[in-house]
């Protein structure tokens, strides 16, 4: 591929992250939006104006047959990612796509196998990848600055589901999946728990349950992060889970503990990893994504504050701004976003990936990870082995 020219860039589902989808790639300065697909030409139009993107298609194939477009992102409810993103593998294009890759584990294993026979760049964006300090938090552990990891912890709240007159599609199997909470964002939890600590997730032993079980809704989903859809009588029975724990067990023998939920009023998007290592532990928590925590026993634990100059590794090149300036979740984002492009440029060869990068083979071993929870939960509380590719 030609590393000069402009690339195209078409999105498919301008929903709720579709904003910060067009925002990443504008950043970038290269890439030009050339169109978006929704669900009818109407509603595409409407869309494209209010994001102000030239052209709309009203069918993603329409969209993804567009010679001007080299990249599609994905950005459409659960239940139509594999159709998008499968019709897009089939023309040639690179596809970004949102979490959690497709609906079920077989589906996510055909696209990561379609990607790799297309030849192109296969991007999820688990996005606190993105972040400068999960990084420095990845070099640290990798350099065996804190030890051999040992236990492994933490939690995803939000609370913008709290209100039985908040509905979404999420709580719908046909359209979500089986899972609502874990898949939403438990999945982010499990893969920068792995991507940080470096270790993989054996097995699972799951306790699911519905905190809300009828929510109310005026027949359309609420956008995500709503706090409430004003009247509406229809009721909705829930049987996905929206507050999950977890037990873990890693490969190396280290142990684990999770929670995912987003019924927990005054838990934004409260998203917090802790390893613990024999030397020292290390917390990250996306609310206060510019420091690190950096636990002792024997002396005073640290904080690590956002500083390119002391920052190691992929981190430093992911701090854009000096010590003292904060950044933020659209900045780890456009990291993310940056990568994605780099690898496009590169012709998505597999050696030339950027390291930080999610392919649709994390997306797959997420699928994973979240089916062996399910199972887990189904047989009564048992532990679960994740399955193998």
């Amino acid at each position: 591929m030609n590393t000069n020219k402009r690339l195209g860039m078409g999105l498919v589902g301008p929903g709720f992250i579709a904003a910060h989808h067009l925002d990443a790639v504008r950043r970038l300065g290269d890439v030009d939006v050339i169109a978006i697909a929704g669900s009818s030409d109407d509603s595409a139009r409407r869309k494209a104006k209010e994001l102000k993107v030239a052209r709309s298609y009203g069918r993603y194939q329409d969209l993804v047959q567009d010679p001007a477009v080299d990249v599609i992102h994905n950005t459409t409810p659960n239940h139509l990612h594999f159709a998008v993103t499968m019709a897009a593998l089939g023309a040639g294009k690179h596809v970004i796509s949102d979490k959690p890759l497709a609906m079920t584990v077989e589906e996510a294993r055909q696209l990561r196998d379609a990607a790799v026979k297309a030849g192109v760049a296969h991007v999820v964006t688990f996005n606190y990848r993105g972040n400068p300090l999960v990084q420095h938090a990845r070099a640290m552990i990798a350099r065996a600055e804190i030890g051999a990891p040992t236990f492994v912890q933490g939690h995803y709240l939000q609370d913008w589901m709290t209100d039985p007159h908040v509905y979404s599609w999420r709580s719908d199997p046909d359209k979500g999946g089986a899972s609502s909470a874990l898949g939403d964002i438990g999945s982010h939890w499990c893969d920068l728990a792995e991507h940080v600590a470096g270790l993989r997730i054996q097995s699972v032993l799951a306790d699911l349950t519905t905190v809300v079980p009828v929510r109310y809704s005026g027949g359309e989903s609420a956008e995500a992060f709503a706090q409430t859809v004003a009247g509406g009588g229809i009721r909705h029975e829930i049987h996905s889970e929206d507050l999950a724990t977890v037990l873990l067990r890693f490969e190396n023998g280290a142990k684990g503990c999770f929670t995912a939920a987003q019924v927990l009023p005054g838990h934004k998007n409260d998203l917090r990893l802790e390893v613990n290592g024999r030397a020292a532990s290390l917390q990250w928590r996306q609310e206060h994504q510019n420091e690190l925590w950096l636990g002792h026993a024997a002396r005073p634990s640290e904080l690590i504050v956002k500083d390119p100059s002391i920052l190691a590794g992929d981190a430093r090149r992911f701090a854009h701004l000096p010590a003292g300036h904060q950044e933020s979740w659209s900045d780890a984002f456009f990291n993310v976003i940056a990568d994605a492009y780099d690898w496009v440029r590169e012709g998505g060869a597999p050696a030339a990936k950027p390291a930080p990068t999610a392919t649709f083979d994390d997306g797959y071993r997420s699928h994973r990870v979240i089916d062996a929870i399910l199972k887990s939960h189904a047989a009564g509380g048992a532990w679960q082995t994740v399955a193998n590719p």
